[in-house]
């Protein structure tokens, strides 16, 4: 069975940045298509990036030019570089498998504020 666990979240500052991990077990990173999701209060939860078993990445439109999805197959994790961080990004991010499974993990809060 899949298992994620998602980690780095916190408190920043608009402008700032984080760096998101997501551990995964159960598959290899390397052969799936992995993808980090987001829900902020009130709202749907959201497709931000994603990354294919080829390598392939594609983003939303809010995040482009802002946001990197990566992989360490060594480490079997996905990462989410988050740079420019503005307080529209606040949410509890989670990743998944894509398309995703039933099953999702607590994810972690980012709160971009003064």
């Amino acid at each position: 069975q899949v298992h994620v666990v998602e980690s780095g979240g916190g408190l920043v500052q608009p402008g700032g940045s984080l760096r998101l991990s997501c551990a995964v077990s159960g598959i290899r990173v390397a052969f799936n298509a992995v993808a980090w999701h987001r829900q902020a209060l009130g709202k749907t939860r959201e497709l931000v990036a994603r990354i294919n078993s080829g390598g392939w990445t594609t983003y939303a439109d809010s995040v482009k030019d802002r946001f990197t999805i990566s992989r360490d197959n060594a480490k079997n994790t996905v990462s989410l570089q988050m740079n420019s961080l503005k307080p529209e990004d606040t949410a509890v991010y989670f990743c998944n498998l894509d398309p995703a499974t039933p099953s999702w993990g607590q994810g972690t809060q980012v709160t971009v504020s003064s």
